[in-house]
Parts: structure tokens; C-alpha cells; sequence
């Protein structure tokens, strides 16, 4: 039953996240599994961050954009997981009105910077395969600072015109929200004002943060294969195109699902199609970026070794001292 609030009250005050299902046996299930990804996401993100800031041989710039990456997926699933997960185990499902619009606003900013970022990295990555003689003198420390202080002020920034617009919105009768975080199709059902003006610029906001990133990301792939394929068959080359279609794999997904949701006009799904599309890019490629983009690097895996035999060492020569 859809809850009700009396039409004499101007505006909602709280939402209802309804989640996934109603069934307390399926919610334990999906609390278990979800638990697990998001432990898998914090682990898998955090092991890379360190690794690239503890080992000076990782000082570069494809580096850098992927300790960016890794941090941002950090805060992107920190953003939706822990309500998430207590929406699984406890009875109280209530957010408040600010609450939801802060989650909604991290989550559409966090989205958007990971965008942009990606869209970085694939013209680092260009730079580097296909221009390698001016490589080094067009990303020095400065652009790569320049280039991800860009990613993160662009998503935060635009982000802001979108939530001042959501806020201003009328809330009033129904306040359920049929998703498991602060969305914007579920939200803009429930307000009571025209939407008209604000689902425009909605709608070129999303095509800045994702539309024209993907557009660039595929272009710099395009040329980036194109200049592998030209190269004589080695054993490297083969394995360069196997990382690059890891690669497009992921971003293509991240990248598609969020296009579908957010900027095709006429994509008028159930809540149900929506749920899953949104599984994809909250949880599914936050877990899979450390795997597909770091743990495949032998550069990483070696780097990784030695940081972990180094805590271990420290923690052994730590032991034996209190001994």
C-alpha cells in the first residue's frame, strides 16, 4: 500500500525507500550478497589507492587517474551502500527530505566525476600509445592535477544546478520512492509541480556529464586500437587489445547504462528495469574497475606484493621487538 500523506501538508518531509523486495527472507539474501560486494569494492579500491601511493615506481600519470578512480569509487559506494544495506535489516526505511537530496546530489556529482574521469584516463592512455614522443611533455604533474581537479569540480559543479532545481520542487502526497537509493526518475514521479522546465535541463545536464565523455572515451579507443592493430602481431600487442576490451567492456557498460537511464528521452522503463540498470553502475563496476583496469597490471600486482611484505615485515619487526 502506497502511503498517504494528507493533502492539506504542502510538503513531504521524508521519503519511504522501498527497496528491492518486500519479502524478509529475500532481504537477508540480497543484505548478504550486497554486503559482500560492498566489502569486495572498499577492498579491492582501497588495496589499489595504497599501493599507488606507497610505490614511487607507480608515480605516473595513468597511475595517478586510477588512484583518482579508485577513491572516487570508494565515496560513490560508501554514498548508497550503508543506507542500503540498513534498509535490508531494519523496519525504519524513512529518509528525510535533506537527506535524500544530499544522497542524490553525491551520487549524481560522484557519477558525473567518474564521467569525466574516465573519459581522462582514455586520453592519457592515447597520448601515451598513439603520441608517445610528446607524451611526457603534455602530461607533466600540472595536467594531470589540472586534469583531475577538472573531473571532480565539473560533476560537483553541474550536479549543483540539478539539485537546486530538484529542491525547489513541491513533494506532496505519495512519498515512497520505489528504488533502493535517492534517484531521479522515482523522485520526479512524486513531485507535485510541473516538472517540464526542470526535466530540460536535467536532460542537457546529463548529456554534459555523459553523453559527451562517452563520445571522447570511444574516440580516443577507436584511435587507440587503430594504432595497436598497425603495429606487427607480438605477444604484447595481442595483450594491449585484450586490456582494451576489458576496458571498452566496462566503460561501455558504465557508460551505456547510465545514457539509457539518464539522457534517452523516450527510455520510459518499469522501476523494476530501472533497479537493475542501477545495480550496474552502483555496484557492478566499482567492484570490477580494480580487477579489469589494475590487478590484470603486472606493474600493479608486483607493486602490491611488495607493499603487503612490507606491512608484513613492519608488523613482524614490531612483534619480535615486544618480545
Amino acid at each position: 500500500m502506497a502511503k498517504l500523506l494528507p493533502w492539506n501538508e504542502t510538503s513531504v518531509t521524508e521519503f519511504i525507500l522501498l527497496g528491492f523486495s518486500k519479502s524478509h527472507e529475500v532481504q537477508l539474501l540480497l543484505f548478504v550478497l550486497f554486503l559482500l560486494v560492498y566489502l569486495l569494492t572498499l577492498t579491492g579500491n582501497s588495496l589499489l589507492l595504497i599501493t599507488v601511493s606507497a610505490e614511487r615506481s607507480l608515480q605516473t600519470p595513468m597511475y595517478f587517474f586510477l588512484g583518482n578512480l579508485s577513491f572516487l569509487e570508494i565515496c560513490y559506494t560508501t554514498n548508497i551502500f550503508p543506507r542500503m544495506l540498513a534498509g535490508f535489516v531494519a523496519e525504519e526505511k524513512s529518509i528525510s527530505f535533506s537527506g535524500c537530496m544530499a544522497q542524490f546530489y553525491l551520487f549524481g556529482s560522484l557519477g558525473g566525476a567518474e564521467c569525466l574521469l574516465l573519459s581522462m584516463m582514455s586520453y592519457d592512455r592515447y597520448l601515451a600509445i598513439c603520441s608517445p614522443l610528446r607524451y611526457a611533455a603534455v602530461m607533466r604533474k600540472g595536467m594531470c592535477l589540472s586534469l583531475a581537479a577538472a573531473s571532480w569540480i565539473g560533476g560537483f559543479v553541474v550536479t549543483l544546478v540539478t539539485i537546486l532545481f530538484m529542491s525547489s520542487l513541491t513533494f506532496c502526497g505519495l512519498n515512497e520512492i520505489d528504488n533502493f537509493f535517492c534517484d531521479f526518475s522515482p523522485l520526479l514521479k512524486l513531485a507535485c509541480s510541473d516538472t517540464t522546465l526542470f526535466a530540460k535541463v536535467a536532460f542537457f545536464f546529463s548529456s554534459t556529464l555523459t553523453l559527451v565523455p562517452f563520445l571522447l572515451t570511444m574516440v580516443s579507443y577507436i584511435y587507440i586500437l587503430s594504432a595497436i592493430l598497425k603495429r606487427p602481431s607480438t605477444a604484447r600487442s595481442q595483450k594491449a587489445i585484450s586490456i582494451c576490451s576489458s576496458h571498452l567492456t566496462v566503460v561501455t557498460t558504465f557508460y551505456g547504462t547510465l545514457i539509457v537511464m539518464y539522457v534517452v528521452p523516450a527510455a520510459d522503463h518499469s522501476l523494476d528495469l530501472n533497479k537493475v540498470f542501477s545495480v550496474f553502475y552502483t555496484m557492478l563496476t566499482p567492484m570490477v574497475n580494480p580487477l579489469i583496469y589494475s590487478l590484470r597490471n603486472r606493474e600493479i600486482r608486483e607493486a602490491l606484493k611488495r607493499v603487503v611484505g612490507r606491512k608484513f615485515a613492519s608488523c613482524w619487526r614490531e612483534k619480535s621487538g615486544n618480545m
